[in-house]
């Protein structure tokens, strides 16, 4: 079954095949269709943080920008679930196309721009999780949001997602947002890192 759907979506527009495939995990993930999926991986945990990992293998931010499949991809038997990326309004991120495959690589282009519905509307999803194991949630700035401003746009979401999540991830890695990865240098860093520190000692 798997091969077949795999030789099938293939043939899509490679976005069309995430958006289809996302779509198809959140509506089985509490079904008995779970079961094409779900796998027992062997125990192997991890202490770090505070917080128990069942194994050290989790899944990356990108994947589930806006939380709809945590409980699919917690049954795969990863270790930790990362949702996100996610900022503060929505938005649509870059023109398409934006997700290229490159198949003698077995690998993706992802130009994709912090694409998401926005950070209240991830919050939905995670809270309708059943949620049994490790879930941290990404959060970045909009697009349009000015480099100065940027600290504004990650205490939004971090003051939103602090109690929903396991852990938090900041992302000022991405090339697809212009002048984040500005954020990494310097006092711009500094800044970023001790207003986001104090709200979480306030949090």
């Amino acid at each position: 079954m798997f091969s077949l759907a795999h030789k099938a979506l293939l043939q899509c527009d490679p976005e069309f095949a995430h958006d289809m495939t996302i779509g198809w995990l959140a509506k089985t993930q509490r079904s008995f269709l779970k079961c094409t999926y779900q796998q027992d991986v062997i125990a192997k945990p991890v202490s770090l943080w505070g917080l128990n990992f069942p194994n050290p293998v989790g899944l990356a931010a990108g994947l589930d920008k806006e939380g709809q499949c945590v409980d699919a991809f917690q049954s795969m038997g990863f270790g930790f679930v990362e949702v996100g990326t996610v900022t503060p309004i929505g938005q649509p991120g870059n023109p398409k196309p934006r997700l290229f495959r490159l198949p003698e690589k077995q690998a993706i282009i992802n130009r994709m721009g912090f694409n998401n519905h926005g950070v209240d509307e991830l919050l939905k999803n995670v809270a309708a999780a059943d949620n049994t194991g490790i879930c941290g949630i990404n959060i970045g700035k909009n697009k349009d949001t000015a480099e100065d401003a940027a600290l504004s746009d990650y205490l939004i979401c971090l003051e939103k997602v602090y109690t929903a999540a396991d852990y938090v991830t900041v992302n000022i890695s991405s090339p697809n947002t212009p002048g984040l990865r500005n954020l990494q240098y310097g006092d711009s860093l500094n800044q970023l890192l001790a207003g986001l520190k104090a709200a979480q000692l306030r949090l």
